[in-house]
C-alpha cells in the first residue's frame, strides 16, 4: 500500500512536467505548419541583400499568368558559382512568396547521354547561349566542365534568355561574380517584365545632319531590335514628331540643325518626348592624324548653343585627356623590313568608371570615350534636375580650342602634376520641366506649321527627361565593308578588348528614360564582400590566439571552483 501511495505521489509530479513538453512540442508543429503558408524573414544585411525593390515587389505582383524560369545552374560547381547559384535559388524564392505565378527549377545541362548533352549544347548554341569553361576538382584530379549561366524566362510562347555572369575583362572572378549576385533581381525582374508586357516602346534614329551612319550603329541596333520598335527619321521631313515616339537618339551630328529642326525637337520635348544627345564638342577623330603628325581640331558649330543653354548645359569646345585610357599602336623602330609597334596610353581617349550610384551606371564596366569635350551646367528659369553620370577620373584635364593635337605627346613620360583637374562632367542626365526655346520667339512660318497640324504651341513641358553626352562616338561599333560584319559596342581593335561598359550605359539610359516601371533602380544593390584584413589579422594574431585558447580556461576553471564551492557550502549545511 505505501509502495502504490509513493508511486501515485510521484506520477503526480511529473504530470506537469510531461505536459509542458507536449505542449512545447505542440507549438513547434504548429508553428512549421503556419511556415508552409506564410514566408516571411528578417533582413539584417547592410545593403538589404535580401529585400526586393519596390518597383520589383510591384512587378511580381502584377503577373498574372504563369512565368515559368529554367535555370540552368545545376551541378557540381567550385564555391563562387555555388554562390551564384544559391543566391539565384533566393532570389526566385523571393519572387515566388511575393506571387505563386512565378515558378522556377535549377537544371543541369551536363546530365545525360553523351548524345542527350550534345543534342542540347546544339540547341542552347541556336539560342545565344554561349557556355564559359570552367576546371573543376573531380577526387584528385582538374577536370573542364561547360557551364551554362543562364535563366530562360517562358510566358507562354513568349521566351527570354538571361545571362546570370558578369564578365568584366578587368576584374577578377571573385569581383564578377560579386557583381552577378548584385544583379540578380534587375536581370531576372527585366526578364519578367519583358515577357509580360511584350508591347513594345518606339524609338527614333534622326538622320539629315551627317549623324552616324547605319553601318555604326549595326551592334546597338541588333540589342534593340527584339524590345523596341526602331525607325529613322530626317528631321528635314517632317514638321512634328508625334507623341507616340518614346525617344529620340541623335547620334554624333556634325551637319548644323536649322531653326525649323530645333522648332520640331523643340516641341516634341514640350509635349513630354525625350532625347539622347550624343553631341561632340570639336572635329575630331583619329583619322584626323592618320596622315600628318599634328591636327587642329577645328569648333563643332551645330547652331544648338542657345538649345543647349535653355535646357541647362553647354558643351564646351575642348578636349579631355585623362591617364585613365585605352591605348593606340606606335612605330618605335623597325627590324629590317618589318616595323616595330608597341601600344602607348593616348590620353584623348578616356576610360571612364563610373562612380555614381545612379542606377544607369551603376555595377557597369568602364566606358571607352573618343575625344570627348566637358559640359557645364547653367540654371535654368524651371525646374530641371542635373544629374553628372560620366565623369573622368582624378588625373584629368582639358586643352580648350585652338590647340595641336598630335602623337608627339607620346613621345614624353606624362607629368601628373598637369593632370590636376580632376571629375570633369562628360555626361548629364537632365529630369524635370523644360522651358521652351521659342517662347516670344515665335514667328509666322512656325506658327502656320503648328495652326495646320492641329497641334497648340507649348511654352512648359510636362516632366521628362533629357540625356545629353559630349561624346558622340560612345554607340559607334566599327563596321567590316568587306565582310559586312561588325564588332560589338565600345570594341578596341588595338587592345583586342570590349568594353561592357559603353553597351551597358546607352541600354540602361534608354530603359531608365522609357520604362516608367523603374526597374532599373534593383541595379543599386550592391552585394558587398567583407574580406579579412590579412595586415590586422597578423598584427592581433597573439590576442585572438590568447582569447580563444586561454579565456575558455580560465571560464572552466572559475565555473569549477564556484560549482566546488557551492556544493561544499550545501553538504556542509545539511
Amino acid at each position: 500500500m505505501a509502495l502504490k501511495k509513493e508511486i501515485f505521489n510521484i506520477m503526480e509530479k511529473r504530470i506537469p512536467g510531461f505536459l509542458q513538453i507536449l505542449l512545447i512540442l505542440g507549438i513547434i508543429v504548429f508553428i512549421n505548419i503556419l511556415s508552409q503558408y506564410f514566408n516571411t524573414y528578417l533582413d539584417f544585411t547592410e545593403e538589404k541583400r535580401f529585400t526586393l525593390t519596390e518597383p520589383t515587389k510591384k512587378l511580381i505582383k502584377d503577373v498574372k499568368n504563369v512565368v515559368y524560369i529554367q535555370v540552368l545552374l545545376e551541378g557540381n560547381f567550385p564555391s563562387g558559382f555555388k554562390r551564384l547559384q544559391q543566391s539565384t535559388k533566393e532570389i526566385l524564392d523571393q519572387f515566388n512568396s511575393e506571387n505563386g505565378y512565378i515558378e522556377y527549377e535549377f537544371e543541369n545541362p551536363n546530365e545525360g547521354t553523351v548524345d542527350v548533352i550534345n543534342a542540347r549544347r546544339k540547341s542552347y548554341g541556336e539560342e545565344g547561349l554561349i557556355p564559359t569553361n570552367l576546371m573543376v576538382r573531380s577526387g584528385s584530379e582538374n577536370k573542364e566542365q561547360l557551364i551554362y549561366p543562364y535563366a530562360i524566362v517562358k510566358l507562354g510562347d513568349r521566351k527570354i534568355s538571361v545571362n546570370l555572369l558578369e564578365n568584366a575583362p578587368d576584374l577578377d572572378q571573385e569581383s564578377n561574380l560579386s557583381n552577378s549576385i548584385s544583379l540578380l533581381e534587375y536581370k531576372l525582374a527585366t526578364a519578367i517584365q519583358k515577357v509580360h508586357y511584350p508591347e513594345k516602346k518606339n524609338i527614333l534614329f534622326t538622320t539629315g545632319h551627317g549623324e552616324l551612319a547605319r553601318e555604326q550603329t549595326k551592334s546597338l541596333v541588333s540589342l534593340l531590335n527584339s524590345s523596341y520598335n526602331l525607325a529613322w527619321i530626317n528631321l528635314d521631313s517632317t514638321f512634328m514628331i508625334k507623341p507616340e515616339i518614346d525617344l529620340l537618339i541623335i547620334a554624333r551630328p556634325i551637319i548644323p540643325f536649322t531653326e525649323k529642326n530645333k522648332f520640331v525637337l523643340d516641341q516634341y520635348v514640350m509635349n513630354g518626348g525625350k532625347i539622347i544627345w550624343l553631341v561632340d564638342g570639336l572635329k575630331m577623330s583619329l583619322d584626323s592624324l592618320s596622315t600628318r603628325n599634328e591636327f587642329i581640331p577645328e569648333p563643332l558649330d551645330l547652331n544648338l548653343t542657345d538649345y543647349f543653354f535653355k535646357n541647362g548645359v553647354r558643351i564646351n569646345s575642348n578636349l579631355v585627356l585623362d591617364l585613365e585610357c585605352s591605348r593606340i599602336p606606335q612605330v618605335i623602330g623597325r627590324t629590317g623590313d618589318k616595323p616595330q609597334i608597341e601600344l602607348f596610353p593616348w590620353y584623348y581617349h578616356p576610360l571612364i568608371a563610373p562612380r555614381s550610384n545612379h542606377p544607369i551606371v551603376s555595377n557597369i564596366d568602364r566606358i571607352s570615350l573618343e575625344f570627348p569635350s566637358t559640359i557645364d551646367t547653367l540654371k535654368t528659369k524651371t525646374d530641371i534636375k542635373k544629374t553628372i553620370l560620366l565623369q573622368s577620373s582624378q588625373y584629368s584635364r582639358y586643352q580648350t580650342s585652338p590647340m595641336k593635337v598630335g602623337f608627339e605627346m607620346m613621345r614624353y613620360k606624362p607629368d601628373p602634376d598637369k593632370f590636376n583637374r580632376p571629375n570633369l562632367p562628360i555626361g548629364i542626365l537632365l529630369e524635370g520641366t523644360f522651358g521652351s526655346l521659342f517662347e516670344n520667339r515665335l514667328d509666322e512660318d512656325m506658327n502656320n506649321i503648328l495652326s495646320s497640324i492641329g497641334i497648340p504651341f507649348k511654352t512648359i513641358s510636362s516632366p521628362t527627361s533629357m540625356l545629353v553626352v559630349a561624346d558622340g562616338d560612345v554607340i559607334k561599333n566599327l563596321y567590316d565593308k568587306e565582310t559586312g560584319k561588325f564588332a560589338p559596342i565600345g570594341y578596341n581593335k588595338y587592345e583586342k578588348a570590349t568594353f561592357n561598359g559603353n553597351k551597358d550605359f546607352i541600354l540602361n539610359s534608354i530603359e531608365f528614360m522609357i520604362n516608367q516601371n523603374n526597374i532599373l533602380t534593383a541595379r543599386t544593390k550592391e552585394f558587398k564582400l567583407r574580406m579579412l584584413d590579412k595586415v590586422k589579422a597578423e598584427k592581433d594574431k597573439l590576442y585572438w590566439q590568447s582569447i580563444n585558447i586561454v579565456l575558455p580556461i580560465i571560464l572552466i576553471v572559475l565555473f569549477g571552483a564556484i560549482n566546488f564551492y557551492w556544493r561544499k557550502k550545501k553538504f556542509i549545511k545539511s
